[in-house]
């Protein structure tokens, strides 16, 4: 098979490396890439957002399956663009998208079909001094969305009034995030532990890959502003079959059935990002797609044929055989840029990646390229330096990974370095 990863950062890294393990793989292209999966495959110079540009080249090559990385090429329609064009997508539609495009749209769907989820209210840019009202009348602390997508940075756990009333203003007032925020969610503050479970499905059947944890905010101890995610670990242990089994019965069941009852069929990768309640498991998001950087510590914890479940997945005939968890772990810690999220300096030179990398230890690439011959930063999420050990044991896996961090350099590097310790703490009570 011809194959097309869409995507350029480390999460487009990891499927590329699992992908080209594949008995099934002839050629592998990545749509822009990296540095890191050149290593791989082809990196071809196309803008992921060139749903035309991205056919032509797709056309002229023979290829069988495009595996789409990131949200927005999904949200923007290119499922449908390929698919009419006979070309085999691993992806949902662009009216399945909107699980993740508009946060309104999925609420309302999971109120609609009795999902738990937490309680909400949505707002318009025009209900500005309504949402006030509203903010200054409800118990803190309180969730805040920019409905569309802003990169996991739209949004904002609100401790008071005025941090409540700030957030309203960066969306309503300031457009901090465009159109995406001309619509907002104010959302109950649930309490637990966070996980993330990838439902692989074609719409009717699924598989639940091992279940992660990731670390959105900035510093140790989940302070400082949202990221799109410092670090991840796999498998968490606060998910076991018990829950499994309730995700499966009372979330990813009746989200395909609502998805079919709408005719969006719900095709690819259903990412079920959820906090793990007194009451059970809540969905605190969908995304479209395989998160990041949860990806890299979880493809590496199959044995058997990515490739064949995304193909199968993408034929409607999903081979539910085609991957196993092999019971192993895996902690990854993002090497980020001075500043990030905010304002940060690009073209920092990165060295030791060489001397880290074994066979116990990945380095992903997410935010890098090459100039004048040196490997320098290109984004704020720089490296996902991510373990693999062939036991459950995230005490060692978290070792691993802190050591090779300790031999990679570049000027400003920041991460956190409290990865893996909620589950830590969970196994030494």
């Amino acid at each position: 098979m011809n194959v097309v990863i869409i995507g350029s950062g480390g999460r487009e890294h990891a499927l590329a490396l699992s992908v080209s393990k594949s008995k099934l793989l002839n050629k592998l292209f990545i749509i822009p890439g990296n540095p890191g999966t050149g290593k791989i495959g082809i990196n071809i110079l196309i803008d992921v957002n060139d749903s035309w540009g991205i056919l032509n080249f797709c056309l002229s090559n023979s290829i069988d399956l495009v595996i789409v990385g990131p949200e927005q090429p999904l949200i923007e329609g290119i499922s449908d663009i390929l698919s009419k064009n006979g070309i085999k997508v691993f992806g949902p539609s662009k009216e399945a998208a909107r699980l993740e495009g508009e946060k309104s749209f999925a609420k309302d769907l999971m109120k609609e079909y009795g999902i738990p989820t937490a309680a909400y209210e949505i707002f318009y840019k025009d209900d500005y001094e309504k949402s006030l009202t509203y903010l200054q009348n409800i118990k803190y602390p309180v969730v805040i969305k920019a409905n569309g997508i802003a990169a996991g940075k739209g949004v904002v756990i609100a401790e008071n009034y005025q941090s409540a009333k700030n957030a309203v203003d960066d969306c309503f007032l300031k457009h901090s995030f465009g159109n995406a925020g001309d619509k907002i969610v104010i959302e109950e503050f649930m309490t637990g532990q966070e996980a993330s479970i990838f439902a692989i499905t074609d719409g009717l059947d699924f598989i639940l890959l091992p279940a992660a944890q990731d670390h959105k905010r900035i510093f140790d101890g989940d302070k400082g502003k949202n990221t799109g995610g410092m670090g991840a670990y796999a498998p968490t242990p606060f998910v076991d079959e018990e829950i499994l089994f309730q995700i499966s019965q009372k979330i990813v069941i009746p989200t395909l059935k609502a998805m079919r009852d709408k005719s969006a069929n719900y095709s690819g990768c259903l990412y079920c990002g959820l906090m793990l309640t007194d009451e059970g498991p809540k969905v605190v998001e969908f995304n479209c797609r395989f998160g990041d950087p949860e990806t890299q510590v979880v493809l590496p914890l199959l044995d058997g044929d990515l490739l064949e479940l995304l193909i199968t997945t993408a034929n409607v005939k999903i081979n539910k055989n085609s991957v196993w968890y092999n019971g192993g772990s895996s902690a990854c810690v993002v090497a980020a840029s001075a500043g990030y999220p905010d304002k940060y300096e690009k073209g920092k030179v990165i060295s030791g990646i060489d001397i880290a990398e074994n066979d116990e230890l990945l380095v992903y690439h997410a935010g890098t390229s090459i100039k004048n011959g040196e490997l320098v930063t290109n984004g704020g999420r720089v490296l996902g330096i991510t373990s693999v050990i062939k036991e459950n044991n995230l005490k060692l896996a978290k070792q691993k990974c802190y050591d090779a961090i300790s031999k990679i350099h570049f000027d400003g590097m920041q991460f956190r370095k409290d990865i893996c310790d909620k589950a830590l703490n969970k196994n030494s009570n």
